[in-house]
């Protein structure tokens, strides 16, 4: 099971984690931990709530199973001016990672590090960008899932 990193404490604290694995474009960083608890929805909800039932909105963090992981993904606009390219690299994120088998369970933040040449892909979301960032993705999430397991 892969959650979304969705706090920005959590991306703070992956991101001072040393790099686990870095290619040309990605770096991946990892942190054994599950995220960071939401404290004003906690107390907000322990004010509203009577001893009757509770709203569920899923599952909190503590009740996940063992072995879940975390997802975040940085792809800032400074390396990736288009919404579509980051878009695109984002999916790549998030499919890699969902194909990688017996990841270690914790918080995962793989950030873009450096541009595309946009001389090489000029099209925004071209195939050719999709299968780069992709090859480039598998070669460096299976050197992360084997690193330090």
């Amino acid at each position: 099971m892969i959650g979304r990193i969705v706090q920005s404490v959590d991306f703070e604290r992956v991101l001072a984690a040393p790099t686990r694995a870095r290619s040309t474009h990605f770096a991946v960083h990892f942190l054994a931990a599950r995220p960071a608890v939401k404290v004003a929805a906690v107390r907000a909800a322990a004010h509203k709530l009577s001893t009757g039932e509770a709203p569920q909105q899923g599952k909190a963090v503590d009740d996940l199973p063992e072995g879940a992981c975390w997802l975040g993904a940085v792809v800032p606009k400074r390396h990736a001016r288009r919404a579509v390219t980051r878009n695109l690299l984002k999916r790549q994120i998030r499919r890699v990672v969902h194909a990688q088998a017996g990841l270690p369970s914790g918080l995962w933040v793989i950030r873009l590090r450096s541009p595309f040449d946009r001389k090489l892909f000029p099209s925004a979301a071209s195939d050719a960008l999709r299968t780069a960032a992709g090859t480039e993705l598998l070669a460096v999430m299976a050197r992360a899932a084997r690193t330090g397991a």
